[in-house]
């Protein structure tokens, strides 16, 4: 199977393969990315032994039944690569039986192990991260031709347990790749790989909600527009992403109700909110728990904490970046009856139009290393922000889509906008822009000059206002 995307993860594997000494590979990245896709097809039928670890989902509520499910798949993982001893009775064991296997089909080459949805192993009171620590320490370490991968879609618990871990794994883990969904050209090509046929604008709807993550990507029937597509896979019964968004928080967060409630309370700002509104959204106190909760969403890539332009620095605002979160909260979670055509029937109304306006920043935000590029900036340390200003007595208030503030006393001033054909600049939009570049100057150190920068489907309609920009940036720039 071809690998897209995914060429310097593959070629990284590979060198982590040849290197001649014991290596504990941390593969991380959110659901559905593709970690055991690029893992089982790097590697094949090189593997010595592979296990993946029972999901939640499937598993009732019973502490103890769960210990006993995990290490009942794993006697059976260990029996499908040779081992013909008794069930291992706790993880301490089970690791040991491990190791007896292992030794036992050592012939000097490199040995690859495969544990995939490593956090799903470590249910509560079941003394599994203890005893992993103990297998790696006592003896994987010391085996100079064993690859140990170890992954899981769960990232606060990839940072809490392996990467950030202060006890047995302090500083053990030698290699971390982290998978990101994929870009708009990656997405492109994905599409030329699976033969769908697509235009340049329906790849840029489709990022907005879908994401680039190539699980989802996977699901589009060739045979079908973009539009049917959508109405396929959330809006159909059965339809294969309907339950997604719940299956997303289930498998990944001990407390899915509470953070699902955050997000749909993320989902009500384009800015973001901030802590306090979050708790009035919610209920949730202003505690321990809600940061732990707001900490495992931002490990997970769902959310992001920043401070907006013009706010103090102590002013943090949390944001819904997740296209896939965004896109379900908007639409499905809203659309409590199957409506097979749903997408179809409101494609030109105004909530959809709406929605595509802050999704398309959403992705402008997600290639800002590729924006940069355009601008011959890649090179420079920039900080990117939206930027918000309330109304008062003597103005109405508004906002900046994009902000690219540079080191270079610079800040590129970016509007942003999503149209099927090329877009018309008037007079009023430079109006418009003018009266924002003064509160946008206002916040600034006078060091600073301001660029217009646009970002556009297309490209603009030649008339006596099409100058203004210093820049114009079109999808087929980013594709």
């Amino acid at each position: 199977m071809k690998i897209i995307g995914r060429e310097k993860e593959y070629s990284k594997l590979q060198t982590i393969y040849d290197s001649c000494k014991p290596e504990l590979v941390v593969v991380k990245g959110r659901r559905r990315i593709g970690k055991t896709y690029l893992v089982n097809n790097t590697f094949e039928n090189k593997f010595s032994f592979k296990h993946t670890g029972m999901s939640p989902i499937d598993m009732g509520e019973n502490k103890n039944s769960k210990i006993e499910q995990q290490l009942d798949s794993f006697y059976l993982s260990l029996r499908k690569y040779g081992y013909k001893g008794k069930k291992p009775t706790n993880w301490l064991d089970a690791f040991f039986l491990l190791e007896n296997l292992l030794e036992s089909k050592n012939d000097g080459t490199r040995q690859v192990v495969f544990i995939d949805e490593l956090p799903w192993l470590d249910t509560p009171k079941s003394g599994f991260i203890s005893s992993f620590e103990h297998f790696w320490n006592n003896w994987g370490s010391t085996q100079e031709n064993l690859m140990l991968i170890v992954c899981g879609s769960s990232n606060s618990w990839i940072n809490d347990n392996l990467l950030n871990n202060y006890g047995g794994l302090y500083n053990r883990i030698t290699q971390i790749i982290d998978l990101k969904p994929f870009n708009l050209r990656e997405t492109k090509e994905f599409f030329a790989y699976k033969d769908i046929v697509i235009s340049d604008y329906d790849i840029v709807h489709s990022y907005m909600i879908f994401g680039g993550i190539p699980f989802y990507l996977d699901q589009l029937n060739r045979s079908l527009s973009l539009t049917e597509n959508v109405n396929e896979l959330f809006f159909s019964k059965n339809s294969v992403l309907r339950n997604e968004f719940d299956h997303l928080f289930k498998s990944i967060f001990k407390n899915p109700e509470e953070i699902k409630k955050i997000v749909l309370a993320l989902s009500k700002k384009r800015i973001g909110v901030t802590k306090k509104e979050i708790t009035e959204y919610t209920s949730i106190s202003d505690g321990g728990s809600l940061s732990s909760f707001l900490q495992s969403l931002i490990a997970s890539n769902i959310i992001i904490k920043y401070v907006p332009f013009g706010k103090n620095k102590n002013e943090n605002y949390y944001k819904l970046i997740d296209p896939f979160c965004l896109f379900y909260t908007y639409f499905v979670n809203k659309n409590d009856s199957l409506d097979n055509t749903f997408w179809q029937d409101n494609i030109l109304s105004q909530s959809v139009i709406s929605w595509r306006g802050f999704a398309f920043e959403n992705v402008c935000f997600y290639h800002i290393e590729e924006i940069k590029d355009c601008l011959k900036i890649g090179g420079l340390t920039t900080k990117t922000s939206g930027f918000c200003y309330e109304a008062n007595e003597n103005a109405t208030g508004g906002q900046v889509d994009l902000l690219i503030i540079r080191n270079d006393n610079i800040v590129d001033m970016c509007e942003l906008k999503f149209y099927g054909n090329r877009y018309t600049v008037s007079s009023s939009d430079i109006e418009k822009i003018k009266n924002r570049e003064v509160k946008v100057v206002g916040s600034l150190s006078p060091k600073y000059a301001v660029h217009h920068i646009l970002i556009t489907t297309y490209g603009v309609t030649k008339n006596e206002y099409s100058n203004y920009f210093q820049k114009i940036i079109t999808i087929g720039d980013l594709l």
